[in-house]
This record gives C-alpha cells, structure tokens and sequence, in this order.
C-alpha cells in the first residue's frame, strides 16, 4: 500500500501566492541589501585607494548597473528618413 499523497496531489491545492518569495529567498535579499548598503557607504573611500586606471576601470563595470543600455537603431528598408534638427 502507497503511502503520502500520489503523484500530482498535494495537501495545498492553492499552493504558495503567485510572487511569494520563498522564506530563504527573502532573507538572503535582505542580507545582501544590507551587505551592499555598507559598502556603498565606504565606496568613495575605496575608491580613492585606487590606482587612476584601477579606479576608471571599477566605474566603467559599475555603470552598467546604473544607466540604461542604449539599443543600436538601424534604419528599415523603405524607412523615411528624416533630416536631423539640431534646433539652433
């Protein structure tokens, strides 16, 4: 005789709320909010530790966590184009 449930049942048919994170996701987050948050608040001080070209290098590797990627545009076949206005 089987014991537990069978294969596709389980004992809460609504099971977790779409979105919950798990309790070990959650804590985990926190942790390292906190971790980063201290070190945000040493990051200038770091920073000035640093060779100029070792400095340059963190603050390119930092920006993509900051400013929006650009998307290259290209122009469609049989796309008008526009002249560019500078307005001055």
């Amino acid at each position: 005789m089987a014991r537990g449930l069978s294969k596709g049942q389980t004992n809460n048919p609504n099971g977790r709320p779409k979105g919950t994170p798990n309790k070990i996701t959650k804590e985990l987050r926190e942790t390292l909010k906190s971790i980063i948050a201290n070190e945000l608040e040493t990051l200038p001080e770091q920073l000035s530790t640093l060779e100029p070209k070792d400095r340059i290098e963190l603050i390119v590797k930092l920006m993509a966590y900051v400013l929006p990627k650009v998307d290259t545009v290209v122009p469609q076949w049989g796309e008008p184009q526009k002249p560019l206005g500078y307005g001055f």
